[in-house]
């Protein structure tokens, strides 16, 4: 059987090089992972506590609605219940947007160099993908507003920018809001933003009442620490979330996501040390860069990305040889790569390696 003609040259999403791999291919006993956004604290204790508990119900379904979670998380965030909606990770609330507003022919505007998931759920739907370079690193949104017209139905704002790390200021994206059409829905997606502590970056969820267009995105797979039990949501006006809940699966999250977001959503201590220790890391990352004699864009997440000024994806595989894991591979930035931020000392492991890649491809040159 033949798939849909639209799909076939659809690349299959590369996750970051598991662990696991790496040591049985390159026979090494220890590696570290500083290549998918994760978070080097792990998660919660109260949602490891909240994890056990659920183990007894491993056989019954969850509740489809995630009602517990949703009026705790509306609570939180100042909201109605009915704005929330909930999603085995962001991903599928792209994927769940995309499947309930797209038509084939519609039109998207996002970034040349952004979050993959977004152009390839569209591409999916049979719509297009109009897609607008960044300027240094940056959504040029003034730019991407010239490409929004009568067929445009969704514009993507990732931000902070996933894999250049950079932000778009809230004085920039309600400037853009306040000239987008209301008929073009704006996503904003903010899977870092826990990570931010600026007075420049916008809040989402506060532009909602004023532009009844916007979808916010937010995850609890990064500080929150909980990648595996995959759980994301969405914020946004009722009639919006009330059309993608159309089409969202039945029971998409777990019991135990569920249970574990509830009570990692609780444990403020936590993720207040996770934000602190990762300003820490963004500033040892910036400083050994700077000594390398290395441009790094401005970084807002758990990431950062760094010109090593050689092929990104040869310093990917020589550091791989060194047992350390980062991403390479974005096509607009071909000598980039981009390196999670770790605990102390994986990051000190990382910039060392760094450094003697970079001396060793020096010489063969």
């Amino acid at each position: 059987m033949q798939p849909k003609p639209n799909i076939v040259h659809l690349p299959v999403y590369q996750p970051g090089k598991p662990v696991e791999d790496v040591k049985r291919e390159l026979g090494l006993t220890e590696v570290i992972k500083l290549a998918s956004n994760e978070n080097p604290f792990g998660c919660s204790p109260k949602a490891k506590e909240a994890i056990s508990r659920e183990l007894e119900n491993m056989s019954i379904y969850p509740d489809g609605a995630a009602v517990e979670l949703t009026n705790a998380l509306a609570k939180h965030h100042g909201v109605n219940p009915d704005q929330v909606i909930f999603g085995a990770g962001s991903d599928e609330i792209i994927l769940m947007i995309c499947r309930a507003f797209l038509q084939p022919g519609d039109e998207t505007v996002m970034a040349d160099q952004t979050f993959p998931q977004y152009k390839h759920n569209v591409t999916i739907e049979n719509a297009k993908s109009i897609e607008v370079p960044l300027k240094e690193g940056t959504h040029d949104l003034y730019s991407m507003l010239e490409q929004v017209n009568e067929k445009t139905k969704i514009v993507w704002i990732c931000n902070p920018n996933n894999p250049t790390g950079t932000i778009n200021t809230a004085e920039e994206v309600e400037w853009f809001l306040s000239k987008v059409p209301s008929h073009v829905l704006v996503v904003l997606d903010e899977a870092y933003c826990e990570y931010l502590d600026d007075p420049s970056f916008p809040d989402g969820i506060k532009l909602l009442q004023k532009y009844p267009n916007v979808v916010v995105l937010r995850t609890f797979s990064k500080i929150y620490g909980l990648a595996s039990l995959r759980i994301g949501y969405g914020i946004g006006q009722p009639g919006v979330i009330r059309s993608i809940n159309q089409v969202r699966e039945p029971f998409n999250t777990s019991r135990m996501g569920q249970a574990a977001a509830l009570a990692a959503l609780q444990d403020v201590e936590f993720i207040a040390f996770c934000r602190e220790e990762n300003k820490k890391g963004l500033a040892y990352f910036r400083q050994a860069f700077e000594d390398l004699g290395l441009k790094a864009f401005p970084a807002y997440g758990n990431f950062i990305m760094v010109d090593v000024q050689r092929p990104g994806q040869e310093v990917f595989e020589a550091l791989l040889r060194k047992g350390v894991i980062i991403r390479a591979g974005h096509r607009q930035y071909p000598t980039s790569v981009r390196i999670t931020v770790g605990n102390a000392e994986q990051n000190a492991k990382v910039v060392a390696a760094l450094t003697a890649v970079l001396k060793e491809i020096a010489v063969k040159v």
